[in-house]
């Protein structure tokens, strides 16, 4: 359990950035901007972000898994590090090149004619993070999280505080009479939210630059190319994830039932802001758990703690998953009055992204073993599942129909990622336990689905019911597996300890 421990202790401090900056987005940003934004702009903010997204697999071609898989030795990690850096800094230069020059055909194609400064800023943008994205892998490998953390948090705020400056301090200063035109438009406030995050792109970038100085510039073609043999795959599935995650937003774009389907895109865009809330543990999992699955593979119980870890993600997940479910009457509020119309996919979409932490884990086994083509093949798999379920689903049920295609799509995944991981590199998971946890908080969120009809709207009821149904689940947990749920308190106890240690 030792190993557990640090990395429960790694995984509190990479979701501490997570959940500080999420909760600044959520409690600033999210109201402020969906209450600034009608339903159609929000939308247009969406639909950028889901397209930026898409690119950056693109720029990246995940090579930071790749550092993982031939930095993971101590004396390879600089030529990994400067090799993997300057070819990623090249074809970098080259795409961010590439979409500057074709920005005002790409707005005409997405439909933003005279919009070309969009994807402009986005360039930079996507050119920023990318150049940031090897120097976060190298603290990520090097046992760093305090570090990453505290630069990510950097990065959070100042896109915060450039928000606030632009969509409610510069207008207060126009009605005011000041002279701000020859640096701020009051018609066109969506174009701030991408320049302060172009700004806050480049600053986190800036303070990663350290990075390359303390390393000796090598470069060794043969290492890139067999990074680029090992990414390959990955890119195809990752193209494919960033595919199942954001290709609801295009979908009911072009094929929503609605005659404003950006409005629908706004309400969607908005909705899938809370079910994200539990992605924060899964992606402060997966940036600690990738390196740790890496460094401890030559372990004769590696198997035996691949396990153990994956229990323990699902209890975790579980709760999360009810926990915002549970006190959704609360939490919808950070949500303009406007926009609360897709809560009803939140569920699906929790569940949905419970097992794309299913997935994370079974995935291990094709990384060690160096079968990452198995990996592409499942995620074009469930990228044609998503495709399919979304053609068919969206015209008919709007934004239900990506919520039921993603958790389609990632239930696919996660199943076909474990039973070909049993034939190929078997990890005995607990998956019986495992499935009774999600059992028993699918019983406690239908418990309190259905009680509502008994007591009507009354929120202090609702809350109180629903944090003694809670309880009941926790109390669930505990008979399941009395022994690990103890020790994973302990764990995240620990692991709290000794990041108050580090601060003082």
């Amino acid at each position: 359990m030792s190993l557990i421990k640090k990395l429960a202790g790694e995984t509190a401090i990479y979701g501490l950035s997570s959940i500080l900056g999420r909760l600044l987005n959520y409690v600033i940003m999210t109201p402020l901007l969906t209450r600034v934004f009608v339903d159609g702009e929000y939308g247009v903010v969406s639909d950028m972000y889901a397209t930026a997204a898409i690119l950056m697999v693109l720029f990246t071609y995940r090579m930071e898994t790749a550092f993982f898989r031939f930095g993971k030795e101590k004396e390879d990690l600089n030529r990994v590090f400067s090799s993997s850096s300057i070819f990623l800094a090249g074809t970098t230069l080259a795409l961010v090149i590439l979409l500057l020059i074709f920005s005002e055909p790409i707005a005409r194609l997405l439909e933003y004619p005279g919009k070309g400064y969009y994807f402009r800023y986005f360039a930079i943008i996507l050119g920023a993070d990318t150049l940031s994205a090897i120097p976060f892998a190298r603290l990520r490998l090097i046992n760093r999280p305090l570090v990453f953390a505290a630069i990510r948090m950097i990065n959070i705020i100042v896109n915060l505080l450039l928000i606030l400056f632009f969509l409610l301090y510069c207008p207060y200063l126009e009605e005011s009479g000041w002279p701000i035109d020859w640096f701020y438009d009051g018609s066109d406030q969506i174009k701030y939210v991408f320049i302060s995050n172009l700004i806050a792109s480049l600053v986190m970038w800036l303070c990663l630059l350290p990075s390359y100085f303390r390393v000796k510039i090598v470069f060794d073609w043969e290492l890139v190319k067999k990074m680029l043999r090992y990414a390959s795959p990955l890119v195809l599935a990752g193209f494919a994830g960033v595919i199942n995650q954001m290709v609801g937003i295009p979908f009911i774009k072009y094929l929503g039932p609605a005659e404003d389907n950006m409005g629908l895109v706004g309400q969607y865009g908005a909705a899938i802001k809370i079910p994200v809330l539990m992605t924060l543990f899964t992606q402060a999992f997966n940036y600690a758990a990738e390196p740790f699955f890496f460094r401890n593979a030559e372990r004769s119980d590696a198997r035996e703690i691949y396990g153990q870890v994956a229990q323990a993600f699902t209890i975790v997940g579980c709760l999360a998953f009810l926990g915002i479910l549970l006190y959704l009457d609360l939490i919808q509020y950070l949500l303009g009055e406007d926009l609360r119309q897709g809560l009803g996919i939140i569920p699906i979409m929790l569940l949905a992204y419970l097992f794309l932490g299913l997935f994370y884990n079974f995935s291990i086994w094709y990384k060690l073993q160096d079968r990452t083509m198995v990996g592409g093949l499942i995620g074009v798999g469930g990228m044609v599942i998503t495709l399919i379920l979304n053609t068919i689903l969206v015209p008919q049920i709007g934004i239900y129909g990506p919520a039921w295609a993603a958790l389609a799509c990632y239930g696919f995944m996660a199943w076909l990622t474990y039973q070909s991981g049993q034939v190929n590199y078997k990890i005995d998971y607990p998956i019986l336990k495992m499935v009774l946890y999600i059992a028993v908080v699918l019983c406690g969120y239908f418990l309190s689905d259905t009680g509502k009809q008994f007591y009507g709207d009354y929120l202090w009821i609702i809350l109180s019911v629903n944090t003694l149904i809670l309880g009941l689940c926790l109390l669930g947990f505990y008979y399941i597996d009395r022994s690990l749920f103890k020790k994973i308190i302990l764990a995240f106890k620990n692991g709290l300890q000794r990041l108050r240690r580090r601060k003082s």
